[in-house]
């Protein structure tokens, strides 16, 4: 069973609560311009991470769940930016992104100075196309 379903909290109450206030900054910037590209309400997930809009899928295996479509957390540690197709097909942005790591959908960035902001969008509008394509609404 998925743990990182959609809850009730608030979103702008939540980023109001994160504690350090670089990264409550960022958070309040990716809200942002994940908002304004996506154009698609947000909402919390589980109780660290502010995604927006959803999708449903199915795997091989008959396993089937709902995820959002975009989004991120701001850890203690990192703040994580879900980039839900992965990074295969952006290996040219991510040279030009600046400091940060990957997992298979996770880009973790220190904070928000360390990277460009334009190519972080630009990673963020052609993520939600692949999405578009693969699971429209």
């Amino acid at each position: 069973m998925t743990k990182t379903t959609p809850t009730t909290v608030e979103v702008q109450g939540f980023l109001d609560a994160v504690e350090h206030p670089t990264r409550r900054a960022d958070a309040r910037t990716l809200y942002e311009m994940m908002d304004r590209v996506s154009g698609l309400e947000a909402r919390m997930w589980g109780p660290t991470i502010v995604g927006f809009g959803s999708y449903n899928y199915t795997y091989e295996s008959g396993r089937s769940g709902t995820s959002l479509r975009v989004g991120f957390s701001p850890r203690k540690a990192k703040l994580v930016v879900y980039i839900m197709p992965g990074f295969d097909t952006y290996s040219e942005l991510l040279q030009r992104l600046g400091k940060h790591k990957t997992g298979s959908s996770c880009l973790y960035i220190n904070k928000l100075a360390d990277v460009d902001t334009a190519v972080l969008e630009e990673l963020v509008r052609r993520s939600l196309e692949a999405m578009a394509e693969r699971y429209p609404t």
